[in-house]
């Protein structure tokens, strides 16, 4: 007789629109941005900012980006990989376990994954949101829909929550070793670029923080005064990293991509720390960006193409990128051991 799974690991990515189409983009755009933690303004608000003016304004610019990152055959990367990882860590765990992988925005969709996974009266259920740093508007926004959806069951198992693994010594080994594939002391300075997020989802974390927390630099604040913001938390990776690859102080810099609107994102940008370093006669950049696990539009485009073509217009020569996670299998180590609870 076969034996039945009774625990259940649920890996969650931020999500990939079905195809690279202005349809198909336009609703991923519009279930991602409508997420009341991703533009944290009243819905109202938000609806006419996000179905009158952002969707219509960027679904084909957006599709036309996506289309040049999809693969033929493996389609978004984003997908290909994460599919890999499911499979990866459900043979690692064995068939005790059951792993399942849903994205926060379209799909395989959370409604639908946890519809299968509650037919399955599992023991217990263990959600990885797939986002290293804690953010409101990632792992709190998976963490909340996953709750919003179970909270309707009649039988609800055991259910508990990674929301942040941003110091994980296997991450860190495994970024590290991404990185020694490149020739570090051939690059003129070495750039952390986090995704970025508003400053006001900063203070909302800790509302006691000064009103220029963004800004502030937060090269201790985990350590000292707010464990839990997100900033914090990229600066603990960065940390970890710079010891676990020896680099020296003045070599590298953190920063901040992907910022959308008018209102203070946090500090500084990535756009800005590249104008300034081609400014200082920088020529070779190396880029991590460790706020994701796998190759998604926001490395593969917005670095190796978008910045990469940027600092090239100001005089420099190259913008090299660290690979993702991706299928390294101490990566799928450190997944393991944080579906079993095992931290470092």
């Amino acid at each position: 007789m076969e034996k039945s799974a009774k625990k259940g690991i649920l890996l969650v990515q931020l999500g990939t629109p079905d195809q690279p189409t202005t349809r198909d983009v336009g609703r991923y755009l519009d279930e991602f941005l409508m997420d009341g933690r991703v533009i944290d303004i009243p819905n109202f608000t938000r609806a006419l900012l996000v179905k009158g003016a952002i969707v219509p304004r960027r679904a084909a610019q957006s599709a036309a980006t996506y289309k040049t990152i999809w693969d033929k055959e493996t389609g978004s990367p984003l997908m290909y990989y994460s599919v890999k990882q499911q499979q990866m860590l459900q043979e690692a765990l064995g068939e005790e376990y059951h792993v399942a992988l849903a994205m926060r925005y379209q799909n395989p969709s959370l409604p639908d994954v946890l519809a299968e996974m509650e037919n399955m009266l599992l023991d217990s259920i263990r959600v990885i949101p797939m986002f290293p740093q804690y953010a409101s508007a990632t792992s709190g926004s998976v963490i909340d829909r996953v709750m919003e959806i179970v909270r309707k069951w009649q039988y609800i198992p055991s259910i508990s929550f990674v929301n942040s693994f941003c110091e994980d010594d296997l991450l860190v080994e495994t970024i590290a070793e991404h990185a020694q594939r490149h020739d570090l002391s051939s690059f003129d300075h070495i750039l952390f670029s986090y995704h970025g997020l508003p400053v006001r989802q900063l203070e909302k974390i800790n509302p006691r923080a000064d009103k220029s927390c963004g800004e502030s630099g937060c090269a201790s604040c985990r350590e000292t005064t707010n464990a839990f913001c997100y900033v914090s938390q990229c600066y603990a990776t960065t940390r970890a990293l710079v010891k676990r690859l020896n680099l020296e102080e003045g070599k590298y810099s953190v920063c901040f991509q992907s910022r959308l609107g008018k209102t203070p994102w946090i500090q500084p940008y990535t756009s800005d720390a590249l104008h300034d370093l081609a400014t200082a006669g920088k020529k070779r950049l190396l880029v991590f960006s460790p706020a994701f696990v796998a190759d998604c539009i926001e490395t593969l485009d917005e670095i190796q193409v978008e910045y990469a073509d940027e600092f090239k217009a100001l005089g420099g020569e190259e913008v090299a990128m660290v690979e993702s996670l991706n299928l390294n299998p101490k990566w799928i180590a450190s997944l393991k051991r944080l579906a079993l609870n095992e931290r470092n």
